[in-house]
């Protein structure tokens, strides 16, 4: 449900100036703090990620022999999820542009995922990071495919889309790279089809490159393992393709997360846009290494509040958020995996219908 943050009384407004100014303060203060520990945590995570990816590949060259499958599949997928999450999602970000590393920058890392990585920063961190839950602004709101909010015009294909988004599950780098060449905004008249066509062209080469690492360079080098190492990279891929998934639809899509319209954002000041962040995310509540695994995207709202800090600092700083949250009578939505999980799928179900 839509929650207003615009034409509210002057005290309103003077509050949400004023959690405005207080997370700016916090944003501040961890700016200033970054440093030694924090360049040591994301290199220390490259250094396990590409050694468990090593060991998986080693593993799966001889997995003609099942421990070594099993084995080297868990390596491969936890390597995975890894670049993935904490790796991918976050340096292209630009949360660790400031160490000056060329290694670890948001303009030169290329991810191991379907979607090239200028294309998938032009849709995530612009479009959904600036208009976060607006509806007919947020093309992640539902990804062009799924009905989440009533405001959301219903068609009967909305009938489907239970089925749709458990079927996208295991595939979801595909579906995000064909939602990052946008070809709904071409028939709006919003994109070139020269600028189209030459997305497809990069979305094409970054394809064959995947392909051909996972699905024939890698098993063709395991010689009488190739068929166990080709289904090992298969599985990898669809584990890290399900948990990415499930993590970013419970992040943004409970049942209490909240979506605005375009009217509502009409000279939106920093405080109305932090208010809005933190209306239209949720948390996941987890262990430590759940936590890394899942990029710190369990921690949603403090990353849709301030998505350029550091991924590490985000566990530090949500006990402020939620305090803030609470002096200024705000809801934060948070909650077990299981929980969200919930959540999200009800809401799948309940704007499935008109």
């Amino acid at each position: 449900m839509a929650t207003a943050v615009t034409a509210v009384p002057d005290k309103q407004v003077d509050l949400t100036e004023e959690l405005g100014r207080e997370l700016d303060r916090i944003r501040s203060e961890v700016v200033a703090a970054r440093g030694a520990d924090d360049a040591r945590y994301i290199r220390t995570v490259i250094t396990v990620q590409r050694g468990l990816e090593t060991g998986g590949r080693l593993a799966l060259a001889v997995s003609v022999l099942p421990p070594a499958w099993l084995a080297g599949t868990a390596m491969l997928t936890t390597a995975k999820i890894l670049e993935n999450m904490e790796l991918g999602h976050n340096i292209l970000h630009g949360q660790w542009d400031w160490m000056g590393d060329p290694a670890i920058h948001s303009t030169t890392w290329e991810w191991d995922f379907l979607s090239p990585a200028d294309a998938w920063k032009r849709t995530h961190n612009h479009l959904h990071h600036t208009y976060t839950n607006v509806v007919g602004r947020d093309r992640d709101l539902g990804y062009t495919m799924m009905r989440m909010s009533p405001e959301q015009p219903w068609y009967p294909v909305h009938l489907l889309q239970p089925l749709y988004n458990a079927l996208l599950a295991p595939v979801f780098e595909w579906g995000i790279a064909a939602y990052d060449l946008e070809a709904d905004t071409v028939a709006a008249g919003r994109k070139s089809v020269r600028s189209f066509l030459g997305d497809l062209a990069g979305l094409a080469r970054k394809t064959v490159r995947q392909l051909a690492k996972d699905y024939v360079l890698f098993p063709l080098l395991a010689g009488p393992s190739a068929v166990p190492c080709l289904l090992g990279n298969l599985t990898a891929n669809a584990l890290r393709n399900v948990w990415a998934h499930t993590i970013i639809f419970c992040g943004h899509f409970p049942g209490d997360v909240q979506t605005f319209s375009e009217e509502q954002i009409d000279g939106e000041t920093r405080g109305q846009w932090y208010l809005r962040q933190i209306q239209g995310s949720a948390n996941i509540e987890g262990s430590p290494l759940f936590h890394v695994l899942t990029g710190n995207l369990s921690h949603q709202i403090e990353h849709h509040v301030f998505p350029d800090l550091p991924s590490n600092r985000y566990a530090e700083v949500a006990p402020q958020v939620r305090e803030l949250c609470a002096r200024h009578g705000l809801p934060y939505v948070t909650g077990p995996l299981h929980q969200q999980y919930a959540s999200m799928w009800g809401r799948v179900l309940r704007h499935a219908l008109p």
